[in-house]
């Protein structure tokens, strides 16, 4: 079977004219967009970089994303996305571990990228470099198209391997599913460094619709552009909708050409869907994750509206199950494992870590992903909890090992853990229970942890013990700090 990874071409030719992308207060049709991409990828040969390369991206939303993701097919070239957020020293780990023939920034990142790699160019050289010329090439689909990091326990994230197969089939899921139309219009507001790339804009674009790029989230200028440019859809993580619904434009804000709102990343909390409710928009609650896809799920907005905590039922070409810890199916609840041709390849360079979460079944090969979910007797799915101790603060994924392993690098800790516990703002925050050894404030440990982690991984409390409770074993039991501190501390 053969599709055609390279679609961007066929819809230049299909309607040249039509606007594709909005960027920095100009559209830009479907016949330029497929122009720069050609550009990009000729510059990209101009530097030598060919087949399998990976090319680091660094920085905020930018046009250049989308000019990379479409060359990529046109060389063979892995897109690298990098999150512009963590420290110098995390990214320094990163780039290692990938070895980006070269790293392509926003004007903010200039200096860190350039600090990072060797031959760090700017966005905007994409379509100035000396081209060179495209070697024939004709994508597979199971060749790498995008890397993106997902986190692990181990400390630094992993690259997970996305295959031309995943993007296409979550394109056509999630057109065919979540009934998206080619007069659709969407703000692209969430970072396209992690899934949004993959999430709505591949979908749209697919069908010819329109996407309007924003730089960084401002809850008032995306108000403004609802409104101006009759946005249809929206799809943001909790912290963006409950900036929305804070901001003093909300209620002077026409959702009327809203057809319906999907919230990603984690929970949304109920004041905050009910405020769009009363600006009659319906809402519905996502779920995905990006080794698989990265919509996972589908439920229409009549039923979620009735059913506001599922997530609703696998996409049709996505299988679901539920393991309890012996890998056996299990009943009412269980860990969440999905199966399908949104599956991503595996980790990049990482073996162990691939073979651990992707397990063959009865023919099958199943992504452990490590939520806790159960299901309706309708086939409804809900998310219950995470088997991981991974929470999420503001549509950010935080691991508390990685936070707990810097946190013992400063001399006067002697035991530490955190956890995730709940925010009306972020959704979940982190807290850190620390015993000393020597003498250091919180603020003095605050300050420690932002040298050495992104500012959303710093937890927003740190709790002072003279000793943390621990099993038999000598586990630490979180449970029971939580359960103590969490609540007054949240």
């Amino acid at each position: 079977m053969e599709l055609n990874a390279n679609w961007l071409a066929r819809l230049a030719g299909y309607h040249p004219q039509r606007p594709a992308v909005f960027w920095r207060g100009d559209w830009i049709s479907y016949q330029e967009l497929y122009a720069r991409a050609l550009r990009a990828a000729e510059s990209l040969a101009g530097l030598g970089i060919g087949r399998g390369d990976r090319v680091g991206v660094l920085g905020p939303n930018h046009l250049g994303y989308l000019e990379l993701y479409f060359a990529a097919p046109l060389l063979g070239f892995v897109p690298t996305l990098f999150n512009h957020r963590l420290s110098r020293a995390e990214l320094a780990g990163l780039v290692e571990y990938t070895r980006p023939q070269a790293l392509f920034y926003s004007p903010e990142s200039q200096g860190l990228a350039q600090a990072l790699h060797p031959r760090a160019y700017a966005l905007e050289g994409l379509s100035t470099l000396p081209p060179g010329p495209l070697p024939p090439y004709r994508p597979d689909l199971e060749d790498p198209a995008l890397i993106l990091f997902t986190g692990g326990t181990t400390g630094l994230p992993k690259g997970a391997l996305l295959p031309y197969r995943q993007l296409l089939t979550n394109a056509f899921q999630t057109c065919m599913s979540w009934g998206l139309r080619p007069e659709d219009r969407y703000i692209l507001s969430t970072p396209m460094f992690h899934a949004a790339l993959n999430a709505l804009a591949t979908p749209l674009l697919y069908l010819g619709a329109r996407l309007l790029i924003q730089e960084r989230f401002d809850p008032g200028e995306y108000l403004h552009w609802v409104d101006e440019h009759r946005v249809s859809l929206l799809f943001l993580v909790p912290t963006m909708f409950q900036m929305l619904a804070n901001h003093p434009g909300f209620t002077l804000t026409e959702f009327s050409s809203v057809r319906w709102a999907i919230s990603g990343g984690a929970p949304c909390p109920a004041p905050v869907r009910e405020a769009f409710r009363a600006k009659g928009i319906r809402f519905k609650q996502g779920y995905g994750l990006t080794e698989c896809g990265v919509n996972c799920f589908t439920l229409e907005p009549e039923e979620a509206e009735r059913y506001p905590d599922s997530v609703g039922r696998p996409m049709p070409h996505l299988w679901a199950r539920l393991v309890d810890p012996q890998g056996h199916e299990a009943q009412g609840e269980g860990e969440l494992w999905l199966s399908g041709p949104a599956v991503m390849s595996g980790y990049f360079e990482r073996p162990e870590a691939s073979a651990a979460a992707l397990v063959a079944h009865e023919g099958r090969t199943w992504l452990k992903t490590g939520d806790l979910a159960q299901r309706d007797a309708e086939g409804r799915f809900y998310i219950v909890g995470r088997a991981k101790e991974m929470f999420i603060s503001g549509g950010e994924n935080v691991y508390p090992i990685e936070v707990e392993r810097a946190l013992y690098d400063h001399p006067a800790v002697a035991e530490c853990a955190v956890a995730g516990v709940p925010d009306a703002k972020w959704g979940e925050v982190g807290i850190a229970f620390v015993v000393l050894k020597g003498q250091a404030s919180e603020e003095e440990l605050r300050a420690f942890l932002k040298g050495r982690l992104a500012g959303y991984k710093v937890p927003k409390r740190i709790v002072f013990l003279p000793e943390l409770p621990k099993s038999g074993p000598g586990k630490i039991l979180k449970s029971e700090l939580v359960a103590h501190w969490g609540g007054s501390h949240a």
